[in-house]
């Protein structure tokens, strides 16, 4: 197995953010991602495009943990890779999305349109955290929250084209999927342990947050009191984009 890792394991120069590497194949995949959405919202059916967009995303991410593991980690796992951040949670809804009621069904994709297009948009203007002197996992960060884009804008357009209009109600049902969401980050965390470095949706309660802002605001106010203000600004965040689509979808 490190042999067959040892594959991608080409090596670069740290990318810079905002450097003229970041801007330019940001924008690009923004637009290939904008581009892609909207005209594949028009030829497949929503529930086929978003469980192969997950089984894409599962792929990827075992053997981004493979190489984790036996390239970056030399045979040490890390618990801050652990696939269960904000950003990860796209992938096991869409591999869920077929198996489930519509009710949920709904829940899902407005939990993809509001904190999926969040957490991709602001991954993507402070990248920092995917960053690596690989390309393999540069790369993968980028390929990664270019498809939570395409997945958010997808399923937005998608319910345009059935004449299903966001409502103000869709996100206080989204609600409590985010805090089961919460619930399990901070299960994860705490089992890991202190030592065990797991920083699960950035919520650990054993150090301040590692979010730019978020974490001066932890040393000021305290660890506990500092989570709550970030998963408070992530849900203001989310309910910004969804009160956008509401406003994009009926103008």
């Amino acid at each position: 197995m490190e042999s067959f890792f040892n594959i991608f394991a080409w090596t670069m120069a740290t990318p810079v953010p905002y450097s003229a590497f970041h801007i330019f194949i940001s924008i690009t995949g923004l637009f290939l991602a904008a581009a892609g959405a909207f005209l594949v919202s028009s030829r497949l059916p929503c529930s086929r495009v978003l469980f192969f967009a997950g089984l894409f995303l599962a792929v990827t991410e075992v053997l981004k943990q493979g190489f984790l593991y036996y390239i970056q980690g030399q045979r040490h796992f890390d618990w801050w890779y652990f696939p269960f951040q904000l950003c990860s949670i796209p992938m096991y809804l869409c591999l869920l999305y077929p198996f489930v009621s519509s009710r949920l069904q709904n829940v899902f994709r407005t939990f993809m349109e509001d904190f999926g297009l969040l957490g991709g948009i602001m991954a993507l203007a402070e990248p920092t955290g995917f960053l690596t002197s690989y390309w393999f996992l540069t790369l993968h960060g980028f390929i990664w929250h270019f498809i939570l884009v395409f997945l958010g804008l997808f399923s937005f357009f998608d319910r345009k084209k059935h004449g299903h209009n966001k409502s103000a109600a869709a996100f206080h049902q989204l609600m409590p999927l985010f805090l089961f969401c919460c619930i399990i980050a901070t299960g994860i965390n705490i089992w890991a342990g202190p030592e065990g470095n797991a920083d699960m949706f950035y919520i650990s309660p054993y150090y301040p947050s590692l979010q730019p802002v978020f974490h001066q605001a932890a040393l000021i106010i305290g660890i506990i009191p500092g989570n709550l203000l970030y998963l408070a600004a992530a849900c203001l965040g989310a309910y910004i984009i969804h009160r956008f689509l509401i406003f994009v979808s009926s103008s």
